[in-house]
């Protein structure tokens, strides 16, 4: 796919962004850290926390990236922050409102998986992209679409619960859709992106279909 701007000027839109908006990107960091401690140590009110965590996230990028920022050089920016918005109420309506979403690290491979995918948004994604020459600030930083959209597949895949589909949505379609970066623009990083999406949209549909089964009762002794 053919963008409609440079890999210049993309890299352009990430300085401008993080010199405007610094120094909130380590305030970022540390609500990341916290929605991760949430998890790990839950109580009554955490995963309502968590929701409106990732929430705010999604309407950040939505607003002040796409629309503040990328529209300066992508017109389609417009549709992306909308979509971002969205992503963001689909958050409060089922996390915090509906109680729909449950924060939980537990041991089995949706735990692990969960974690695997924090932890390469939080660390793996910045350190990967500083040794190929994406150096800050002319790089995307958390709080940004990319590195964000992965932690949130590795909080979902933490869930106890069974998953709305419409809330995997956006995220899965942005995982797409920002691959292109890496493909157009040797953005390596990125290639977690799709494979978060890939991976998380499927193991959690999978993962749907287990809890709708009925359990078994088990009367032996």
């Amino acid at each position: 796919m053919r963008t409609p701007f440079t890999v210049d000027q993309f890299l352009e839109v990430f300085k401008n962004y993080n010199q405007a908006v610094f120094p909130l990107q380590i305030l970022f960091y540390l609500i990341g850290v916290f929605a991760i401690y949430l998890a790990v140590k839950p109580n009554s009110k955490s995963d309502k926390i968590v929701a409106a965590i990732l929430s705010f996230f999604w309407l950040w990028m939505g607003v002040v990236y796409h629309l503040i920022f990328f529209t300066a050089i992508n017109t389609a920016a417009y549709l992306f922050g909308a979509l971002f918005i969205l992503q963001a109420i689909l958050f409060l309506i089922y996390g915090v409102f509906q109680n729909k979403l449950s924060f939980r690290f537990h041991s089995d491979r949706y735990g692990i998986a969960g974690i695997v995918l924090i932890l390469f948004a939080l660390i793996i994604y910045p350190v990967l992209g500083y040794f190929l020459g994406h150096v800050y600030p002319s790089s995307p930083t958390f709080g940004l679409p990319c590195p964000t959209a992965i932690f949130t597949f590795g909080l979902l895949l933490l869930s106890a619960k069974k998953c709305p589909v419409t809330i995997l949505i956006i995220p899965f379609i942005w995982s797409v859709i920002g691959f292109t970066a890496a493909f157009n623009f040797g953005i390596v990083e990125d290639t977690g992106l799709i494979v978060a999406g890939l991976f998380s949209f499927s193991i959690l549909l999978f993962r749907n279909r287990i809890l709708s089964q009925p359990q078994k009762l088990n009367f032996s002794c």
